[in-house]
C-alpha cells in the first residue's frame, strides 16, 4: 500500500514553505510518482508566482515558469485562471520506475545517482565529453554510423584544418574528423581561406590562430582537448574567391557533415567572433539556482535541446538545418550548458544521465525532429526537410537551393534514387512531381519572388517552392475544409497519376523528359459517369512549341492535361471573421457558371491583389475524397472523386502557378473541360 502524499506540517523545514506545500510530503512524492491525472493541486498560477518570495517550492516553480517566457508569450491570460498541479513521472520514482528522481541528493535514498543534478563549472568537463562519445560509440553501433548505413569516403577535393600542424590540408584518406556548424553573421573576409592565401595556409604553421574569429579559434582549442586532431570549418576549408571550388565542396555537404566523428555546433552566439561558452574559462557563468525542501535538494532541471535552442541565432539560419540534419552525433555548445546528442540517446552536463542503451526514456530526450532520413519513404523525408528548412532565414535569397543540397544528394544516395542532378532541380524533387507540387504558402507569408543572384539571366519558376520567399507546406486534403488557411502540415496524398509525360527546359535550353514515378491507376468507374479521362501519349515538344513566339526560359514545365474555368467566392464571405489581418492567403469556393451556381471543390489563393471573379484551372492528379470541400448534396462522395488542380494566370502563352486547391471530378467531367498541352513557367 502507498503511503500518502499529504502530510502535516512538523518541521523547521516547513518554516520555508507556503501552507499548500508544506502539507506535501516530497519524499514520498519522489519515491512513488503520482500519475499525471491524479496531481495534487497547488491553486492559481498567480498565486504561487505571488508566494515565491516567501515559498522555496514556489520560487522553483516561478522560476521555471519565467525562465520559459510562457507569460511573455500569452501577456492577456488571467494567471488566476491556470490552476497548476504537482505530480512525478515514472522516470522520477524510485518503486515505479527504471530511474531515481531528480534531485540533487541521491544519497538519501541510497540509490546511485544517475538522473540526478549534477553542478557545472565554468568551463566543460573534457573527460565527460569523451565519455559521451565513447559511450555513443561503443554501445550504438549502426545507428550511430552514418545516415546511409554504409561506408562512404570523402572526396580528394575536400580539406580539413590539422589543428597539430596549424595547416590547412586535403583530407587524409579515412581520416577521423571533428566538422564545425555555426553562424557567420557577416562578412569574414579577413579570416577567409582566399586564392591569395591558400598556399600560404597549406604549410605547417601557416594558419594563423591570432586572426581568427572566437567561435573558430574555440573550436580549434576544443578539438585538440578533446584529442582529435581534424576539423572541418567551411570558411576555412573552402577557397571563398574560387567559383568552382565553392561549388564542388558545397556539393560535397552531405559527405562532409554525414561522414564526421561528430558535428561541433556553436549555438550560443549570434556571429563567429562570439566564443564557445564553457570552452574557457569566463566565456560563461553557469546558474543552478538550488532550494533546500524538506530537507531535499531539489532545482529547476536545465533546458532541453529543444528549448536551449529555441532562442539561438544557430538555430534561425537555414545553413545550419543540413549540418544538423546529416550529422549523426552533435556537440552543441549553449548559453545553458553543453549538450550531446546521438540517433540513440540525449546527454548533457547539468543531469546524469549516462547510459550504455542504445535508446533513451529519459526526459531529456525530446527528439527535434532533424535526423535524416525522416521516413523510410524519400519523398515523406523530402517534405519533412523542407517544412523545417523552409521556417529559417538566409542572408543571400539565391542561397535557398545551394543551402538544402546537402540533404538532396543524401536523400538521392540514401534511397538510390540516381543522378541528383536530374532527380532535383530549382529544390524541387522531379521524380515524385505530381506530389512536390502540392506546397502550399504559409498563411502569413506574403507571396513574395526571392531576389535572384547578380547577373542571373532568367527568373526561377513559379511551380518551385523555392522561388518564393518564407515558409513552405505540404498539406492534406483537411485543409480545404477550414475557413481559413490553417499551417500545420499534413500528406498530401496522390491516388493516381493523371499525366503521361512531363518535359522541362533545361538550363541549356533544351526540352527534356523527366523521369516521373507514376502511382498506378485505380478505377471508381461505376460513380463516374462518364469517367475522366487523362490526356494520354507522348507529346514532341518541338512541334508544339511552335505557337510560342519567344524562346521558353530554362524550368518550363510542359506537359498535357485538361484545363476550364470556374467562378470563385471567398469562403464565409468577404468579412470572413475567422480570418486574420495577418493572413495573406484565404480559401476560396469553386463554383460552376451555371445559375444558380453549384459549389464543385476548394482553391487556396493569395488575396493580394484580390483574385478575379472567374480563374483558370488545370489537373495535376487524383486524390481521395474528403468532406467539406464541395456541396455534398449535390455531388457524391466516393473513394478517389476528387481532382487536385492548380490555379494559373497566363501571360503570352505561358502559364503562372497562382494557388492550388481540390475539385470534384464528375462536376470537372460535367464542365467540358479543354484538353490542353501546359507551357508553366
Amino acid at each position: 500500500m502507498i503511503p500518502p502524499f499529504n502530510r502535516t506540517p512538523q518541521s523547521e523545514n516547513d518554516i520555508l514553505l507556503c501552507s499548500v506545500c508544506a502539507q506535501l510530503d516530497f519524499y514520498r512524492i519522489l519515491l512513488y510518482s503520482i500519475h499525471e491525472l491524479e496531481s495534487i493541486p497547488l491553486g492559481p498560477l498567480s498565486s504561487i508566482l505571488e508566494k515565491s518570495y516567501q515559498c522555496s517550492f514556489c520560487r522553483l516553480i516561478s522560476l521555471y515558469v519565467r525562465r520559459t517566457r510562457i507569460l511573455e508569450s500569452f501577456p492577456h491570460i488571467d494567471l488566476s485562471e491556470i490552476e497548476c498541479g504537482v505530480y512525478a513521472m515514472n522516470c522520477g520514482a524510485l518503486r515505479r520506475g527504471p530511474y531515481p528522481p531528480l534531485r540533487y541528493y541521491a544519497s538519501k535514498f541510497g540509490r546511485p545517482v544517475d538522473l540526478h543534478g549534477r553542478m557545472m563549472k565554468n568551463t566543460v568537463d573534457i573527460g565527460l565529453v569523451k565519455k559521451w562519445i565513447k559511450l555513443c560509440q561503443e554501445n550504438h553501433g549502426d545507428k550511430c554510423r552514418n545516415v546511409w548505413g554504409v561506408d562512404r569516403n570523402l572526396p580528394a577535393f575536400v580539406r580539413v584544418v590539422d589543428v597539430v600542424s596549424m595547416a590547412v590540408i586535403p583530407a587524409p584518406s579515412g581520416c577521423r574528423y571533428v566538422a564545425l556548424s555555426y553562424v557567420w553573421g557577416g562578412n569574414g573576409g579577413e579570416y577567409w581561406t582566399t586564392q591569395d592565401n591558400i598556399a600560404e595556409r597549406s604549410t605547417p604553421g601557416g594558419l594563423n590562430g591570432a586572426n581568427l574569429p572566437d567561435t573558430i579559434t574555440d573550436s580549434i582549442s576544443f578539438v585538440r582537448q578533446i584529442g582529435e586532431r581534424y576539423i572541418w570549418i567551411d570558411a576555412l576549408c573552402i577557397t571563398q574567391d574560387d567559383s568552382q571550388d565553392k561549388i564542388s565542396q558545397l556539393h560535397a555537404m552531405d559527405l562532409v557533415y554525414g561522414l564526421s566523428y561528430f558535428t561541433l555546433i556553436a549555438a550560443g552566439g549570434k556571429t563567429a567572433r562570439d566564443p564557445l561558452p564553457g570552452c574557457r574559462s569566463q566565456t560563461r557563468t553557469p546558474q543552478i539556482h538550488i532550494e533546500v525542501v524538506q530537507g531535499l535538494h531539489l532545482f529547476v532541471a536545465p533546458p532541453r535541446i529543444v528549448e536551449a535552442l529555441a532562442s539561438s541565432t544557430w538555430n534561425t539560419r537555414c545553413w545550419t538545418y543540413q549540418e544538423s540534419a546529416l550529422s549523426c552525433r552533435r556537440i552543441y555548445f549553449t548559453e545553458q550548458q553543453v549538450y550531446f546528442e546521438c540517433r540513440c540517446q540525449v546527454f548533457c552536463e547539468g543531469i546524469v544521465a549516462e547510459s550504455k542503451a542504445d535508446s533513451s526514456t529519459s526526459f531529456l530526450r525530446l527528439p527535434r525532429g532533424e535526423y535524416f532520413p525522416a521516413s523510410t519513404d524519400s519523398f515523406q523525408s523530402y517534405e519533412s526537410a523542407v517544412k523545417k528548412y523552409t521556417r529559417r532565414n538566409l542572408t543571400v535569397e539565391s542561397d535557398i537551393v545551394d543551402a538544402l543540397t546537402g540533404v538532396t544528394n543524401a536523400l538521392v544516395a540514401a534511397f538510390g534514387l540516381g543522378d541528383p542532378t536530374k532527380v532535383f532541380q530549382y529544390g524541387m524533387m522531379l521524380t515524385e512531381l505530381h506530389r512536390a507540387l502540392l506546397w502550399q504558402h504559409d498563411p502569413q507569408t506574403p507571396r513574395t519572388r526571392r531576389s535572384l543572384a547578380e547577373g542571373s539571366n532568367s527568373s526561377w519558376p513559379s511551380w518551385a517552392w523555392a522561388t518564393w520567399r518564407g515558409a513552405v507546406i505540404y498539406m492534406g486534403r483537411g485543409v480545404y475544409r477550414q475557413t481559413r488557411v490553417a499551417s500545420y502540415s499534413s500528406e498530401a496524398p496522390v491516388d493516381e497519376t493523371l499525366i503521361d509525360a512531363w518535359y522541362i527546359v533545361d538550363r541549356s535550353g533544351n526540352i527534356v523528359q523527366l523521369d516521373v514515378r507514376r502511382v498506378s491507376r485505380v478505377y471508381w468507374i461505376e460513380e463516374e459517369q462518364p469517367p475522366y479521362s487523362s490526356p494520354g501519349g507522348i507529346l514532341d515538344p518541338t512541334e508544339v512549341t511552335r505557337d510560342i513566339r519567344r524562346p521558353l526560359e530554362p524550368g518550363t514545365l510542359i506537359f498535357r492535361t485538361t484545363s476550364n474555368h470556374f467562378d470563385i467566392a471567398r469562403r464565409g464571405g468577404e468579412e470572413n471573421e475567422e480570418s486574420s489581418p495577418a493572413d495573406y492567403y484565404g480559401l476560396f469556393d469553386i463554383l460552376t457558371t451555371s445559375s444558380p451556381p453549384t459549389w464543385v471543390g476548394t482553391v487556396i489563393l493569395p488575396m493580394d491583389p484580390a483574385p478575379p471573379a472567374s480563374i483558370e484551372l488545370i489537373v495535376l492528379s487524383r486524390c481521395d475524397g474528403v468532406d467539406g470541400v464541395y456541396d455534398q448534396k449535390s455531388l457524391k462522395h466516393y473513394h478517389g472523386c476528387l481532382l487536385h488542380v492548380m490555379a494559373v494566370s497566363k501571360n503570352e502563352g505561358l502559364m503562372e502557378r497562382v494557388g492550388l486547391g481540390v475539385i470534384h471530378i464528375v462536376a470537372w467531367v460535367a464542365s467540358t473541360p479543354e484538353e490542353k498541352v501546359v507551357f508553366l513557367r
